[in-house]
C-alpha cells in the first residue's frame, strides 16, 4: 500500500512537538493591535494547543 501523504496546509501551521501535541500560533498579533488590550496582546505571543480529539484526526497526515 503506498504512503499517505502529508497535508501541506496542515504541515504549515501546525507544528508537531515531542509527546504528539500538535501546537500553532494564534491569528491576529501582527497589525492593528493598538485598539486591543494589553491582555489580548499579551495572549496571542504564546502558542495554541489544539484540542486532542482534532489533534488525533490530524496527526496521521502531518
Amino acid at each position: 500500500m503506498p504512503k499517505q501523504k502529508t497535508h501541506k496546509a496542515s504541515s504549515k501551521v501546525f507544528k508537531k512537538k515531542k509527546n504528539g501535541t500538535l501546537v500553532f500560533k494564534k491569528s491576529g498579533g501582527n497589525h492593528n493591535t493598538a485598539k486591543d488590550s494589553s491582555k489580548q496582546v499579551r495572549q496571542r505571543r504564546n502558542k495554541g494547543i489544539l484540542a486532542k480529539g482534532d489533534a488525533d484526526r490530524l496527526s496521521s497526515v502531518i
